[in-house]
């Protein structure tokens, strides 16, 4: 059952390119998408989406997931006619060694790779000293090449494939297309609802939550449920209090981040709708890191919110990975959370 959705759809929208603020392409796939599904869909001035399917009841329910991922904006080009790069995001530098990369120059996409010191010619403590800042793309070109093709500005993205590898899909972007897919999926299955939903996908979540925020006060729910992928460091060389979540458990319900403490009445109607349905779950306690989820609690007077996650390994890396199962049971949980929304609920302190 693992892989008992649109396989092909996941691709896409993981393999597209969309970086904070240039998530056009992704834009693209969204809209066909909602336009399908739902009953209008608008897009604002910062370029979130929003289809609605339009319910029996004036209560509204807004779901979240971004459509950015990480990447970098070109700032230099250097007279050997390499490119020096402004980070879009929080990166690692150590993963950056030796992959491929795309540049979204005006007239075409260019392949470029990050370049790598050979260890032969390494200082003992060069892993100490690197960062973003300092790493470098070369286009296998000739300075004048280089700036005749690329400008200061032109957007770089990671250039990977979305792959199945045994019960789990690998890939770049899954943070946090993967959530992006869920959230197009249950629009697909969510029949009839009693309440008006808004399917939101947001901008800019990469660089501070920027799209959600505005998005609070232009769409201005009665309850906000966001989605987006949580760390999952069930892995060797990790301590147990410290994986977060497990891949294989199920959808993580989640209770804090550092950006946002869940509605405890919300948190627990997801856990009790997941428990009714007999939905995989656990819970996500996540000391680290932000969520669309705070963009909507309290940017135009305090709303009830909550958050569903997928547990991924290895994020922010052009390898990110999730399992099957845990994203049907996040597709699951939203549709049948969805599908029970009456708007008589009180989650009221």
């Amino acid at each position: 059952m693992a892989f008992d959705f649109d396989f092909d759809l996941l691709r896409d929208v993981t393999e597209t390119s969309g970086v904070p603020g240039y998530e056009d392409r992704v834009r693209d796939i969204v809209r066909d998408e909602l336009e399908a599904n739902t009953d209008h869909v608008r897009t604002d001035a910062m370029g979130n989406v929003v289809g609605t399917v339009e319910g029996d009841s004036d209560y509204s329910v807004a779901i979240a997931a971004h459509m950015d991922e990480i990447g970098f904006m070109v700032k230099h080009i250097t007279e050997d006619g390499f490119l020096k790069l402004d980070a879009l995001g929080g990166w690692d530098a150590r993963v950056l060694r030796a992959q491929r990369v795309t540049v979204h120059a005006e007239e075409e996409d260019i392949t470029g790779v990050f370049g790598s010191v050979p260890p032969h010619t390494l200082d003992d403590d060069a892993d100490e000293k690197e960062e973003v800042g300092d790493r470098v793309v070369d286009l296998g070109r000739d300075t004048e090449e280089v700036e005749e093709l690329v400008s200061v500005g032109d957007i770089v993205t990671m250039d990977q494939n979305t792959i199945k590898m045994g019960d789990t899909v690998t890939g770049k972007a899954l943070d946090d297309r993967v959530c992006l897919f869920t959230m197009l999926e249950a629009a697909r299955e969510l029949e009839s609802p009693d309440v008006t939903i808004h399917f939101c996908a947001t901008v800019q979540e990469e660089v501070g939550l920027r799209g959600a925020t505005a998005l609070g006060v232009d769409v201005d729910p009665d309850l906000a449920v966001a989605l987006d992928v949580t760390i999952a460091s069930d892995i060797p060389g990790v301590s147990e209090d410290k994986h977060v979540t497990a891949l294989g458990d199920g959808a993580a319900i989640k209770l804090k981040d550092s950006s946002v403490i869940t509605t405890p009445k919300v948190h627990k109607r997801l856990k009790a709708v997941a428990e009714d349905e007999d939905i995989d779950h656990q819970f996500e306690v996540l000391p680290a890191g932000g969520t669309d989820t705070a963009g909507f609690q309290n940017t135009y007077g305090a709303k009830p919110v909550g958050a569903i996650s997928i547990p991924t390994r290895y994020l922010h890396t052009v390898t990110e990975t999730a399992n099957g199962d845990d994203i049907h049971a996040t597709i699951d949980l939203l549709t049948a959370f969805l599908d029970s929304e009456t708007g008589e609920y009180d989650y009221s302190l």
